[in-house]
């Protein structure tokens, strides 16, 4: 049996371990499978496989953000094979983790569907059934991305001797899409602030992006990325961009009307483990600020994924997401920017020079806020605050920090480390729009396209791209932007084909050689972890070829 769960964790993913984990919050002696027969028990297996998710999106996010064109190391390192890709091997560090988080949800929506037929049936149980396929479908789509065709699994395992097979990627789509069309029939239409469930604008949101990646595979057709828009703007829903970028990503906003779907955090529910139970998000995109934990009052940070040039140049001047996504500013007490209405008397600690700065602009600036400089301000020149110069430099403050995910509990992340209780934004209008947009041009209809584009730019206070400049590369560059540090570049620049030729250009990690794997093979698929191999029964489950 021990066997079993150490391959279930990874290939099926530790399936049984699920029932265990849910046992032990069990307050009664009665077993699980009388638990799960009442309509409270049956909730509470629907509680748990939402909680699944958190330690999807809330652990570190290597398998969404590392070896891109956006983020490389400075300081820290990052795994060496997920972020340079020479040395990506089945073994490399941090693999496997998509491959095991996803598939203990997928067995914990399997095993809410295994108990919805024989549980106390009330009216609500296939509204919940359609919100629990919809968070297989989304795990379905992270492993389908990440790996290639995967294990296609609908049963509840309760047994040790279970081999697995490797479904193609084409099969693995038809059952993501099988899935999202029945959760659409299934469940609500409630707001999402309201609810926090998974309603018909969120599965419409998921199909789009589903639908519009299955579009670049050898098997995609046109139609793919026709009904990715039609999805797209069902999700969209006629409304607008409204709630302004300075209060977008503020820590009181987490489900402000614009949030489609998210996992949401709480003090009471990470209170037992914060520092391994809450959202790891706002601990990277930065360099090391310095012993915030005990001085200046700033964040604790990683120091890697750190911002590279090219994406602190995706911005012009007058676009409010520069601000709203930078700590630009810094005051003494780093803190002190959500935490204080008038920041008249604020002195300074540190400012970064955007790039369309002037020499007049600096000294107008330095001028403008002389009484308002600490002691030891230091002025941070444009192109001296990227990734790739901590080359030169890697000093603390060295490179800007992202604040867009900041925690400013007084809780956190003084005393649980790299851990937050913020939630995690997994889908939003503004990217909903920004899918419709490069699905429509795919589809072969750009002018619409270009105005579901816009809309994001006349949001951000930016001009309106034209018709010239429409194309894909301006469509990641605009994703760039309007997403930095939501876990999505790696999966646009895999779906887009443009992974290796961005990577090597921006990243100063990587080399297009890099990508070079087995049998004339590219990396671009990770492997499928070898541990998986090494426990299935099933000797015949094929490696991705790269590897």
């Amino acid at each position: 049996m021990k066997k079993i769960i150490v391959l279930l964790g990874i290939v099926g993913a530790i399936f049984t371990s699920c029932s265990n984990f849910i046992e032990e919050d069990i307050r009664s002696n009665a077993s699980a499978d009388e638990t799960y027969k009442t309509a409270a028990g049956f909730q509470f297996l629907i509680n748990s496989t939402y909680a699944r998710l958190k330690t999807i999106y809330g652990g570190e996010p290597w398998l969404f953000c590392s070896g891109t064109d956006m983020y490389a190391e400075g300081r820290g390192t990052e795994p060496a094979g997920l972020s340079q890709y020479s040395q990506l091997i089945p073994t490399s560090s941090n693999v496997e983790y998509l491959y095991r988080e996803c598939y203990k949800a997928i067995q914990s929506v399997n095993k809410t569907i295994y108990y919805s037929t024989i549980t106390e049936q009330t009216p609500n149980i296939p509204v919940l059934v359609g919100e629990a396929k919809f968070i297989r479908a989304m795990s379905y789509f992270l492993l389908v991305q990440t790996y290639g065709g995967v294990s296609i699994v609908e049963k509840n395992f309760t047994s040790d001797n279970e081999a697995f097979t490797r479904n193609t990627a084409e099969e693995v789509y038809a059952f993501i899409i099988k899935d999202l069309e029945e959760s659409l029939a299934a469940v609500g239409t409630g707001a999402y602030a309201s609810t926090g469930k998974v309603n018909k604008r969120a599965v419409n949101d998921l199909l789009a992006k589903v639908y519009l990646t299955k579009g670049y595979e050898s098997f995609g057709t046109l139609a793919d990325f026709t009904k990715a828009a039609t999805y797209a703007d069902a999700a969209i829903a006629g409304q607008t961009l409204t709630v302004a970028w300075s209060q977008l990503f503020l820590p009181a906003n987490d489900l402000n009307a614009e949030v489609i779907f998210s996992v949401q955090f709480d003090k009471n529910s990470t209170s037992t483990d914060p520092t391994r139970l809450g959202n790891n998000q706002f601990y990277f995109f930065s360099s090391y600020l310095g012993g915030s934990e005990t001085r200046g009052g700033a964040p604790l940070r990683s120091y890697n994924l750190c911002p590279t040039g090219y994406a602190l140049g995706l911005y012009e001047k007058g676009d409010q997401r520069w601000a709203a996504t930078f700590m630009h500013e810094v005051y003494e007490n780093y803190y002190d920017f959500f935490r204080v209405a008038d920041k008249t008397n604020l002195k300074i600690k540190h400012f970064y020079e955007p790039k369309w700065f002037t020499a007049q602009d600096k000294a107008t600036y330095l001028a403008t806020n002389a009484n308002k400089l600490a002691t030891g301000f230091i002025y941070h020149p444009w192109g001296e605050y990227s990734a790739e110069y901590t080359l030169t430099k890697n000093l603390d403050y060295q490179t800007i920090p992202v604040k867009k995910f900041d925690d400013p509990d007084p809780l956190t992340p003084a005393t649980t480390g790299p851990a937050s209780t913020r939630d995690f934004i997994v889908s939003r209008l503004g990217e909903t729009y920004l899918i419709a947009a490069e699905a429509y041009l795919k589809a072969g209809n750009p002018g619409t396209g270009l105005a579901r584009l816009n809309e994001v730019r006349r949001r951000a206070g930016v001009a309106n791209a034209t018709a010239v400049e429409f194309n894909i590369d301006y469509i990641l560059d605009e994703r760039g932007r309007e997403l930095l540090g939501e876990y999505k570049r790696w999966f646009d620049l895999k779906r887009t084909g443009t992974l290796i030729a961005r990577a090597s250009q921006y990243n100063y990690n990587i080399k297009a050689v890099n990508f070079d794997g087995n049998n004339g093979e590219k990396k671009i698929l990770r492997p499928i972890p070898q541990l998986v191999l090494d426990l299935n029964p099933n000797k015949d489950f094929p490696q991705n070829p790269a590897y």
